[in-house]
């Protein structure tokens, strides 16, 4: 596991709890939605990067 992958699942793992904590203050929905679009972005960006290394 690289110091990026590590990176991108910790940033994804930040913003899931972003919008769980937003969903929950009542925001907007297209905060919410544009938060959880970036958070399975940097969690499936880490994990490929991990698959990558190990393929």
């Amino acid at each position: 596991m690289t110091g990026l992958s590590t990176i991108l699942i910790v940033v994804g793992l930040f913003l899931a709890g972003g919008v769980y904590s937003f969903s929950k203050q009542k925001l907007p929905k297209g905060v919410i939605a544009v938060l959880a679009i970036a958070s399975v972005m940097c969690l499936v960006a880490g994990v490929l990067r991990i698959q990558g290394i190990w393929e």
